[in-house]
């Protein structure tokens, strides 16, 4: 069973790239292989607000749709995901949006998912890193055009990290 962690640090608001990730029925606009989504039930839990969401991912032969439950915690900038149905023994997801001093944002990406399918696992074992490296870029491009390019300047007085990618099979 595949599981990864991502570490990007870039140039946008922690709130911004919040929004961005929180904005799950705007997926199909921007992610790849997301073909659709559908919010079934929006809610307060405290002071998290939950979604009992339906995503649509397509990648060429292969057409699933699952359910997730994703808790949103604003005030920690989190974004938990937890599997409801779908094709999937276990899936389980969750970004985190860390500010810099020097401004800017540090996201943290974990994904850990098993299909229930021998066939889908193998073909996505193939697939994965690239996917998910993939998926991180897509929510950076969002945000340049949501937000704007940041200018050179700003960009060139914080460097960014190298993406960190710890894939794990087993």
């Amino acid at each position: 069973m595949p599981a990864t962690h991502q570490t990007q640090d870039v140039p946008y608001a922690a709130d911004e790239m919040f929004a961005l990730v929180a904005g799950v029925e705007l997926y199909p606009e921007f992610l790849p292989w997301c073909a659709g989504a559908r919010i079934r039930r929006r809610e307060a839990d405290g002071q998290n607000e939950v979604l009992i969401a339906d995503l649509i991912v397509s990648y060429k032969v292969f057409r699933e749709q699952f359910t997730s439950r994703v808790v949103l915690d604003r005030a920690n900038r989190t974004v938990d995901v937890h599997y409801v149905q779908g094709p999937f023994r276990h899936l389980a997801n969750k970004w985190n949006f860390e500010p810099l001093p020097e401004g800017g944002t540090r996201i943290h990406f974990f994904i850990d998912f098993e299909f229930r399918s021998a066939t889908l696992q193998k073909l996505m074992n193939g697939v994965f890193g690239k996917a998910f490296a993939r998926m991180m870029q897509a929510f950076i491009d969002r945000a340049d055009a949501v937000y704007g390019k940041p200018a050179p300047a700003l960009a060139a007085a914080a460097p960014l990290p190298e993406t960190e990618d710890r894939t794990q099979a087993g």
